[in-house]
């Protein structure tokens, strides 16, 4: 069987930023330690005219106009994201609504009718399920059928205003040119996986009364100078039943409640970074295990699997999540050896779990020591010159845009292209370790093996230049775009999908989203 892997990438992000600077500002927090500690230098920030689809659909066009791809040649387009404009209709359709206008007066209006389309969504995660999938159908097809497919990835990374995930926002979507024999990364079918039904990160399904409604309203008219007498909520909620909001609004059909649904998530921080690093942990022992049991490494050899990765690339929250992710797996592999010895006498010996007490209390006690023991291990000199070699350009190209959930381990690996193609890095034949994330939880580990044709795709990318293109926006624009309520574009679309339309009222069109090619 042929290899199979990514032939090419395309990123798209929004032309405007928030200074991490004036964010500290903004919300009187401290530069240092969002710049110094997690990485942080600007989140990039969605336009009126912009969202998931748009975001998705320029970046496939760039990924089909520089390889002068045919959309009937295209035979799967599956869309990871976390961030749907519909509980039903995938939002890959309205990609590929917008891409039929784009392409149909050149290839026909059934250009992309048999073109295979689905959402993926499991968190941040989707779109590395996206591409486990593609790479199995394509690699199923066989050479002489030269299948191929584009993984797509798209997420608005929104959190509630002075939230303590606010600074780690960030947007943007991407596209993955699948095929054989790629000229980028070819990815074996080798994969380690772990997952856990956890709490860490969700979107519910919200509920709110009818008569909180009234309530806000009620007390948004007396803050705007009404005169509004006591009692009159009550009265407002037992009149409901023969009311024409009864009758015909949305809390018609005898409900006194109504599902809302909001892009801000559910989480606890600390929460999740557990969980992101136990799964990852496990998903490296599993993918440890298989690569012993398929021959491709031998535990008994000189050096561990993850020396024998030139790069790693990983999903980042924030720039320095990997950084401070990875130590726990830098341990497992090495204790014992030489190397390691090093290490515990330099920091010790990592807690036992025997000099705590046997109960919760204790088992969290013990967890937070652990942590403090990794970070520990992530300030020796061996972690260090492991991190900067391996990790570190990666998180380059994060530090500029934030978090871009299900897209942001391969804009990870495009940093990491992008900066080993700028300093001349020998990468050709060299394997990358891939680890991606998803709350819920699931984690994923893969390995790439670089084409010796890699510089002539990533010569066209440009992605640091065109990031260093956009507008930085002040407090009172960020905040009415975070609310939905600045009037029109902050800057006009151009040569670029905009949306155009959301169907308003209550009729059959209701939420119908148009969009268009602006020129």
């Amino acid at each position: 069987m042929s290899e199979v892997g990514i032939d090419d990438i395309a990123i798209h992000f929004p032309k405007l930023y928030l200074d991490m600077k004036d964010f500290a500002e903004m919300r009187d927090a401290d530069y240092g330690k969002l710049n110094k500690g997690l990485g942080l230098s600007a989140m990039a920030i969605p336009d009126v005219h912009e969202d998931t689809a748009t975001m998705g659909a320029n970046a496939v066009t760039r990924l089909i106009d520089r390889n002068g791809i045919k959309p009937t040649q295209i035979g799967r387009m599956y869309l990871g994201t976390e961030s749907a404009l519909d509980g039903a209709k995938p939002t890959a359709t309205y990609i590929l609504d917008m891409l039929t206008q784009r392409y149909s007066g050149r290839f026909g209006e059934d250009c992309f009718r048999n073109c295979d389309v689905v959402d993926m969504t499991f968190a941040c995660i989707g779109a590395v399920d996206a591409l486990h999938n593609t790479l199995d159908w394509v690699a199923r097809g066989g050479e002489e059928d030269d299948r191929i497919g584009i993984v797509v990835f798209s997420d608005n990374a929104k959190y509630d205003l002075e939230s303590a995930g606010e600074y780690t926002q960030g947007a943007g979507g991407g596209a993955l040119l699948i095929r054989h024999n790629p000229r980028l990364i070819s990815i074996p079918d080798r994969w380690g996986v772990s997952t856990s039904p956890v709490h860490d990160f969700f979107k519910p399904r919200r509920e709110v009364s009818i008569k909180s409604v009234i309530s806000h309203v009620v007390q948004l008219a007396r803050e705007t100078g009404a005169s509004i007498k006591e009692g009159m909520v009550d009265r407002m909620v037992r009149h409901l039943p023969e009311s024409t909001v009864r009758r015909m609004g949305i809390f018609s059909h005898g409900v006194d409640r109504v599902q809302v649904h909001r892009d801000e998530p559910v989480f606890d921080g600390q929460f999740s970074n557990q969980c992101y690093q136990d799964a990852v942990e496990e998903a490296f022992r599993d993918f440890r295990s298989k690569a012993i049991t398929d021959g491709r490494w031998d535990p008994d050899g000189e050096t561990v699997l993850t020396e024998d990765w030139a790069r790693i690339i990983m999903h980042l929250p924030y720039a320095f999540q990997a950084k401070r992710m990875f130590p726990a797996v830098f341990a497992y592999e090495r204790r014992g050896s030489a190397s390691w010895a090093d290490v515990e006498t330099e920091i010790g010996l990592p807690p036992s779990i025997d000099d705590f007490d046997d109960t919760p209390e204790g088992q969290a006690e013990h967890a937070k020591a652990m942590d403090g023991y990794r970070r520990s291990i992530s300030k020796t000199q061996a972690y260090r010159d492991f991190h900067a070699d391996r990790i570190e350009k990666g998180q380059r190209a994060s530090s500029l845009i934030g978090n871009q959930y299900t897209g942001s381990i391969f804009l990870a690996m495009m940093s990491t292209f992008e900066s080993d193609y700028e300093a001349d890095s020998p990468l050709d034949g060299r394997q990358f370790g891939l680890c991606g994330y998803g709350s819920g939880a699931k984690a994923k580990v893969f390995e790439g093996i670089v084409s010796d044709r890699w510089r002539e795709v990533v010569a066209s990318w440009n992605l640091f230049e065109r990031m260093a293109g956009r507008m930085a926006i002040d407090q009172v624009t960020y905040e009415l775009l975070h609310k939905g309520i600045h009037e029109g574009s902050v800057l006009k679309p151009r040569g670029e999908f905009a949306l155009v339309e959301i169907e308003g009222g209550e009729g059959e069109l209701e939420g119908a989203r148009t969009y268009a090619w602006v020129e």
